[in-house]
């Protein structure tokens, strides 16, 4: 009796560990189809902050051939005039409502929700893409260094997305995208205002995706390694803030290193449609964010030891630099000539593009072509 006894609970047990590993193929499979499927986003009324240049006018530009209504915003009203040139020659036809608004200052962020509301009556879509990047070691750093990085790139997300929220939550439907980098999963040397500001990114959309899906609003992390945007040129570099730009730019420009930025965008606007959880641009970002999550203390040591061999500063000054006003051998060199080219394309020297532009129409050429 004792037997059969155990016989049928064996039984039982073999049936219900079935079931259970069924039912979780099936959740498995319905939420890698859900993951393939594309809403289309024609129509849509979509923000991207920090649009003017780089990767935001990037993404702005894949918006509009998408044929969504667009908002873009930046501190620059210049810089967003120009942009919106620049998306109407892929669709003249497009609708885009350039916004100027520094993105870390809440009412200022408050007055951007009520124009978009004016204009469109809606908004469906949400990219927070600000930031700001400062380059150099910690004995470089200010405290104003930290706290202007936490406005940029993790108050500035708060902001909108709570403006965002009521209507997204009335409406029952919503998308949310965080630009946020591998350095809020892998904390990287000489990058750490930006690191700790990408982190509570990080963790601010995760926890958002989570408490959202049940009002039918996705959350998407985006996490981009190095990418070719240009930034590089407008980013602050402390200590001794050439050689920081030199190894930087390198980083941020070579094609065994760097993501070409329209791919990017490509991939973002891709993982927002599917509603994705989270996509991590480029196969060197993936690799250390998987190495990262399987063993954090070795990562962390291996940085140590690259440290060592990254530029040091016995300079006591605070002050920093942009990156045109760190320019060298290396960041003018043959091989960072892709990074300068990414610079020139998506706004980064906005005035010298645009001053180009001027004397070509004014040239000898311009007659002729009138």
């Amino acid at each position: 009796m004792r037997v059969r006894n155990v016989v049928l609970a064996a039984s039982a047990g073999t049936v219900a560990a079935g079931t259970f590993a069924g039912i979780g193929a099936f959740l498995l499979a319905r939420a890698a189809w859900k993951g393939f499927r594309e809403i289309s986003i024609r129509g849509k009324v979509a923000l991207v902050t920090g649009a003017s240049r780089g990767l935001g006018l990037a993404i702005a530009q894949e918006l509009v051939r998408e044929g969504v209504r667009l908002a873009i915003c930046a501190r620059d009203e210049n810089h967003l005039r120009w942009a919106k040139e620049e998306l109407l020659t892929i669709d003249p036809d497009a609708e885009v409502l350039t916004i100027p608004c520094d993105v870390s200052d809440r009412e200022q962020v408050h007055q951007l929700f009520q124009q978009i509301h004016a204009r469109y009556g809606a908004l469906h879509i949400l990219i927070n893409n600000a930031g700001q990047i400062s380059v150099g070691p910690i004995h470089s750093q200010t405290v104003e260094d930290f706290e202007e990085a936490m406005r940029v790139m993790y108050w500035a997300h708060v902001y909108t997305t709570l403006e965002a929220l009521p209507e997204m939550l009335s409406r029952g439907s919503g998308n949310i995208a965080n630009v946020t980098s591998i350095g809020g999963k892998v904390s990287i040397p000489h990058l750490l205002p930006y690191s700790a500001a990408k982190f509570a990114a990080v963790g601010f959309s995760e926890g958002l995706r989570a408490e959202l899906a049940k009002d039918g609003i996705k959350v998407t992390t985006v996490v981009p390694g190095l990418m070719r945007t240009g930034s590089h040129v407008n980013a602050y570099f402390k200590g001794d803030h050439r050689k920081e730009y030199a190894w930087f730019s390198l980083g941020a420009t070579t094609p065994f290193m760097a993501m070409n930025a329209h791919r990017a965008a490509r991939q973002i606007v891709r993982a927002i449609k599917r509603g994705r959880a989270e996509v991590v641009l480029s196969p060197q970002a993936q690799m250390l964010a998987l190495a990262h999550g399987v063993a954090p203390g070795m990562v962390s040591d291996a940085l140590g030891v690259v440290n060592r061999v990254m530029p040091g500063s016995d300079s006591t000054s605070k002050e920093r630099f942009t990156g045109k006003e760190s320019q060298g051998f290396v960041s003018e060199s043959p091989i960072t000539m892709l990074g300068r080219r990414a610079a020139d394309e998506l706004h980064q020297n906005p005035e010298k593009h645009h001053r180009d532009v001027e004397n070509a129409a004014s040239g000898p050429g311009a007659l002729l072509a009138d």
